[in-house]
């Protein structure tokens, strides 16, 4: 199963967003784009018709929204895979359903305590699930390492499944999480706050590939 680093992306304003756009450069080909709308998490982010380079790099939507299903009837075609936390979907298999006929990705992101077995329904028609080992909503939250249960419960049931996680990965804490059976790693501050993306990047890379 191929593993893959997520740059995460947190901007207030286009200028901002353009800013992160430009030190990434060719780092990376997958970013998560973390859109917060100051209710469901404490914080704000691309919650406005923000612009994307085109044709450069694939995208995901990490929607920590009180109301995903609003977002992806309006902004879908900005993305690739559109991530809306379990915890805020009022019907699962109705945005699961929009979300596959527009031909995108689906997946549901899970808060730290929220339990594997909610969402246990569904994994057969999803593409993804994100696993939150920070609480969500800022950069550098501190890693939770009792998440990793459910990583483990998840690569267990779903051999085939790509498993997502986010929230305090760095050079530290990846290899515990990719040991735990994740294969998708986003990583916010230890990227984007960086001097040099790229040279992280290959960091986390080289722990990952290296187990």
């Amino acid at each position: 199963m191929k593993k893959i680093i997520i740059p995460a992306v947190i901007a207030k304003i286009q200028s901002e967003l353009d800013d992160i756009f430009s030190r990434i450069k060719d780092s990376a080909r997958l970013l998560q784009l973390d859109v917060m709308d100051n209710k469901f998490v404490p914080n704000a982010s691309l919650n406005f018709d923000f612009r994307l380079p085109q044709g450069k790099y694939r995208y995901e939507a990490h929607l920590m929204i009180e109301n995903p299903e609003e977002w992806v009837n309006e902004y879908w075609k900005k993305v690739d895979t559109i991530i809306a936390h379990f915890e805020t979907v009022k019907n699962p298999e109705r945005i699961i359903e929009s979300i596959k006929k527009k031909e995108r990705r689906a997946a549901f992101a899970l808060n730290p305590e929220t339990d594997v077995g909610e969402i246990r329904d569904y994994l057969s028609q999803i593409d993804q699930v994100l696993v939150m080992t920070v609480n969500p909503g800022f950069y550098g939250s501190p890693f939770l390492p009792e998440t990793m249960d459910k990583i483990r419960i998840l690569r267990e049931s779903e051999p085939d499944l790509d498993i997502e996680v986010d929230g305090g990965i760095t050079a530290d804490t990846i290899e515990e999480v990719n040991k735990a059976g994740a294969n998708m790693f986003v990583s916010g501050s230890y990227l984007i706050k960086s001097e040099n993306i790229r040279e992280r990047i290959e960091i986390l890379e080289s722990k990952v590939i290296a187990v």
